[in-house]
């Protein structure tokens, strides 16, 4: 499936970068994980009370996806401090624009049962 966006050309920039990252860092590349679980991707900076705020909430549901961090302050993260600047904390599974700002407990549980089948 192929994912696009408003300025779908920047979009395929970032996919473009985020491929050929090779940063010791989160590198946002959505594989199968060797656990076969979801990727969820939490888009966070420091200070982010609302992403502690936001990790607390997905406590319980943390057995059912791998947790990935990516700071969007970091240099190499650039594209992403851009595009989210103020509406962090931001959540993608596998890939995909899920929630941002507040952890929706419903849509969360939703997409993860569909992730899984």
């Amino acid at each position: 499936m192929r994912v696009t966006s408003p300025g779908g050309d920047m979009w395929q920039r970032v996919q473009k970068l985020l491929r050929l990252n090779a940063c010791g860092h989160v590198c946002v590349r959505h594989v199968k994980s060797k656990t076969h679980l979801p990727v969820l991707t939490l888009f966070t900076k420091h200070p982010c009370p609302l992403c502690d705020e936001a990790k607390e909430i997905l406590e319980p549901y943390k057995h059912r996806f791998e947790l990935q961090e990516v700071d969007i302050s970091l240099p190499e993260n650039s594209v992403w401090m851009d595009r989210y600047r103020f509406d962090i904390p931001v959540f993608h599974l596998n890939g995909q624009f899920l929630m941002m700002h507040r952890v929706n407990t419903t849509l969360l549980d939703r997409a993860l049962k569909k992730a899984s089948v």
